[in-house]
Parts: C-alpha cells; sequence; structure tokens
C-alpha cells in the first residue's frame, strides 16, 4: 500500500503540475490511499482562503480528486494503533534531537500501522520514522 503525502496530493492542484508526478500517479497500482490528517490538511488549506471563485474551485477540485478516495474507503483514520506507532515516533525522533511536526508523525504513524510506504517530496521529514519511503519527483513512472 502507498500512502500519498500532503504535498504529493496538492501536486495535482497546482495550475502547472510537474508532468513526472502526474506520471507516476497514474502509473500506480494496488492500493493507494491518503491519511485523513492530509485530508484535513488539504481541507484547512482551502477553507484559509478569502470566500471567491478561486477557493469554489479548488474546494471542487479536491472533491473531485478526493471522490475515490472517501467513497472507497481509502481515507486512513489516525486510530489506537496509529496512536501507539505515533507514540513511538514522536519519543524516538526527539531522543534523538530531531523533531518531527505533529501531522508528519501521524502521517507516519498511520504508514506504520498500515505496513505502508509514504509517498512524499520531503523525504527528510520522514527520516529515522521506520516508514519506507518514496519520492515521487525521483522516481521513474
Amino acid at each position: 500500500m502507498i500512502i500519498l503525502d500532503t504535498n504529493v496530493i496538492s501536486e495535482i492542484f497546482r495550475p502547472l503540475p510537474e508532468p513526472h508526478v502526474v506520471d507516476w500517479l497514474a502509473s500506480l497500482e494496488g492500493d493507494v490511499a491518503i491519511a485523513a490528517v492530509t485530508l484535513a490538511e488539504l481541507l484547512a488549506g482551502v477553507r484559509r482562503l478569502p470566500d471567491g471563485r478561486r477557493r469554489d474551485e479548488l474546494t471542487r477540485r479536491i472533491d473531485t480528486a478526493l471522490a475515490p478516495y472517501r467513497g472507497g474507503r481509502a481515507v486512513l483514520p489516525f486510530d489506537d494503533v496509529a496512536a501507539e506507532r505515533y507514540a513511538d515516533v514522536l519519543v524516538a525522533r526527539e531522543k534523538a534531537g530531531t523533531p518531527i511536526s505533529t501531522a508528519d508523525a501521524q502521517i507516519a504513524a498511520i504508514c506504520l500501522a498500515h505496513g505502508a510506504t509514504c509517498a512524499t517530496r520531503n523525504v527528510k521529514d520522514f527520516r529515522h520514522t521506520g516508514v519506507e519511503l518514496v519520492d515521487p519527483w525521483k522516481v521513474d513512472a
């Protein structure tokens, strides 16, 4: 299973998304999901925008792009198993002197709870979490 980080999903909403990333996403087979944390980050980002055409258009595009994930139960929750992994990740990174943001620790924990690979451009943010990583900007489609 691959869990898409927020920056991967956000890329497809750019006016000119990186073609390599779009091709990589189109080439994926098997289980692909997003973390509920990613959904929350996307929704909060669009809701921060002032009312108007841009906000309405982004809301529509996000709803359309995420419909298959929402309908197919591919939005993975931060549950009790993920909470256990979160505590492990957070404490390990603190002890190593490399703190991690709450959102990234939650996404890492959800990946660990599901034995999933995290697709992200920000691989440094997830290093030393135990999560297998893939950078769609650097892999062959």
